[in-house]
Order: C-alpha cells, then sequence, then structure tokens
C-alpha cells in the first residue's frame, strides 16, 4: 500500500513538474511568438534603422527591412496582392500611393487623436506618418555667389549639368517636386507649369539620378551644386555640420504627408497595427522630430533643430483630385520631355 502511495506521490509530482514545464515552454514560445514582420521602406537606413531598433526592443517583434525606391516598392505590392511577402508599406507619399490604395487594409489607430486635422486618415487605409516639404539643397562649397532663392534661380546657366533630381517614376520626393514646380511656376494652374519643367530639364543637362537618397547624398559629396529634394533628407547633412543649406521655395512650397499603411492580407496582421500605433505614438514621433529631421503629424510634438517654421514658409497647396487624375499622363509627358 505504501509503495502505491509512494508511486501515486511521485506520478503526482511528475506530472506537477511536467505541467510547470509545460507552462514555462508555452510562455516561452508567446515570447517568441511576438512574431515576425516584414518593412517595404524607401526611407533612408539611417532614418529607418534607429525606429525599428527601438519597436523590436519595445515589443519582441522581429523585423525584416527590403529598403528600395517607393516606385519599386509600389509594383511589388500590387503584383503580390495574391500572396503579399510584406506586412506594412512605411513610406511613400499619400499622392503618391493613392493608386494601390486598394491594396490596403482598413485601419485606423487610436493616435488619431493627436494628429492635426490635415494629416487624419480619412480614407481608413492610409494612415499618416510625417510631413515632408519639397527644398531646393545647395551645397555651400561650390555655389560661389549664385543667388538661390526659388525655382526660377535653379535655371541659371551657371548651374546646367551641376542639378540633382531624380526620376518622377521611381521617387515619390521626385514626384512631389514635380508637382510642386507645376503649381508654382504656373501660378496655381499646373497646366502652365510645363514650360519651367522644359527648361530645367535642359539646365539638367536631360539626366536624371536613381532615387532620392543619390540627389541629397550627390550635394552633401560636392558631386553637385543644386539638388531638388525633401526636407529631412537635406536638413540631416545642415545638423551634422556639412556645407550644405536649405532653401525653400519664394514661388510656394507643397507639404505632403507620406505615410505607414498594412498591405491586405499580409501575413502578420496584429504585429503590423503594432508598428503603426508605435510609428505614430508620441516617443518614436518626438524621436523622429528631435532626432531624425522630420516634422512630425502630431500637435503635441515640436519641430525639431533645423527645421523652419510652416508660418516662415510660403506654403501652397495642389488640388489632390487633380493630383491623383493627372499623376500617370504627367508622368508620361515628364517621360517626353526627358527622352525628346
Amino acid at each position: 500500500m505504501r509503495k502505491r502511495i509512494l508511486a501515486v506521490l511521485s506520478l503526482l509530482i511528475a506530472i506537477i513538474f511536467t505541467g510547470c514545464g509545460g507552462e514555462k515552454e508555452e510562455a516561452k514560445t508567446e515570447s517568441k511568438g511576438a512574431g515576425n514582420l516584414t518593412v517595404y521602406c524607401p526611407h533612408p537606413l539611417e532614418f529607418i534603422n534607429p525606429l525599428i531598433n527601438e519597436f523590436e526592443t519595445q515589443t519582441g517583434v522581429s523585423v525584416e527591412v527590403i529598403a528600395a525606391g517607393t516606385g519599386e516598392l509600389m509594383k511589388r505590392v500590387e503584383s503580390e496582392k495574391d500572396n503579399p511577402l510584406a506586412d506594412v508599406l512605411w513610406g511613400g507619399t499619400i499622392t503618391t500611393v493613392d493608386p494601390i490604395k486598394e491594396y490596403f487594409m482598413p485601419y485606423t489607430s487610436p493616435n488619431e487623436e493627436a494628429f492635426y486635422d490635415a494629416y487624419k486618415n480619412v480614407e481608413g487605409n492610409m494612415t499618416r506618418f510625417t510631413a515632408v516639404p519639397s527644398v531646393i539643397m545647395i551645397n555651400t562649397n561650390l555655389i560661389g555667389d549664385i543667388k538661390i532663392e526659388g525655382y526660377e534661380d535653379v535655371l541659371n546657366p551657371a548651374l546646367k549639368g551641376k542639378i540633382a533630381f531624380s526620376d518622377p517614376a521611381k521617387s515619390s520626393s521626385s514626384f512631389e517636386h514635380l508637382v510642386n514646380m507645376l503649381y508654382a511656376m504656373g501660378n496655381g494652374d499646373p497646366e502652365k507649369g510645363w514650360g519651367y519643367v522644359e527648361k530645367l530639364m535642359e539646365n539638367l543637362n536631360y539626366t536624371l539620378l536613381s532615387g532620392s537618397s543619390a540627389v541629397y547624398k550627390g550635394v552633401a559629396d560636392g558631386e553637385y551644386t543644386v539638388g531638388l529634394t525633401f526636407e529631412e533628407g537635406a536638413v540631416k547633412y545642415v545638423n551634422s555640420g556639412g556645407p550644405v543649406k536649405v532653401v525653400y521655395m519664394e514661388e510656394g512650397v507643397i507639404v505632403k504627408p507620406d505615410g505607414v499603411y498594412i498591405i491586405k492580407n499580409c501575413k502578420n496582421e496584429e504585429n503590423a497595427k503594432k508598428f503603426v500605433d508605435f510609428i505614430t505614438g508620441k516617443e518614436a514621433q518626438s524621436m523622429i522630430s528631435a532626432q531624425l529631421n522630420r516634422r512630425s503629424i502630431r500637435k503635441d510634438v515640436e519641430p525639431g533643430k533645423g527645421l523652419k517654421k510652416l508660418e516662415e514658409i510660403n506654403v501652397i497647396e495642389d488640388d489632390i483630385s487633380v493630383v491623383k487624375a493627372k499623376k500617370a499622363e504627367w508622368l508620361d509627358k515628364f517621360k517626353d520631355i526627358y527622352t525628346k
């Protein structure tokens, strides 16, 4: 009898320890199972890495970033629509990615309450991330006594072949610059701005760079005197003491939000939602503003160092419906000018 009791006690002890071990193993699985996330992103790696590292630390989610130009990533999202290989497209202005918005799933972050009204997710599946003005970047070692205050000054013959600009069909920042110059140089009528584009292309020596990063790096490294780029790309070099300065075009500056979008039928939907919430939260947005040279879309985050106050910039507006309707036509027209 005593042996049976001991045997039963041994069995109970074994069950108890096995149970505890099972719970521990399950907890480990849950910890590991914070899971994965694949992000398509056109942002510079020096911008991506600090935020991704912080997200991984806070959530335990392992992130794989595929970095490429906005146009290329949009094509991937579209071609993979039946079997998405990524969970999130992080980057690309709202206007630029609008043609593929049908491939984004509906999601509204609770952080939206802190956003400026102009940056609300009115579509239901296009969360704003930062506000991005188009700017002119100048290498102060090369510019000499050439005055640059706006688009018109970029046509100076002394700058021929010394201007950096990338293909608007491949770079969202370049497409936004194209829209900006059409409206600014057309005095609000984009169809009247094409004469300027033709003159600019001639002064570019009919040469386009491969992507947005090639523009601001090219100017900072002294390969080009002037570049048409976006604010963050230029300001980071100003803040690091580089021989560059930023000019906000006197003819007018369009300030466009870029976004973060969850891809429909993605494999890691919950982690994708976590990422959207993290990247639009106050902590990440404060980091973006204070350390990474971008403008926050939150009302409770101050502009960072080197960012000119919007009140001091001649901000102009485009007509989003016109830009959406005309995008393909404008890109074709630009290509015709480029290849003529």
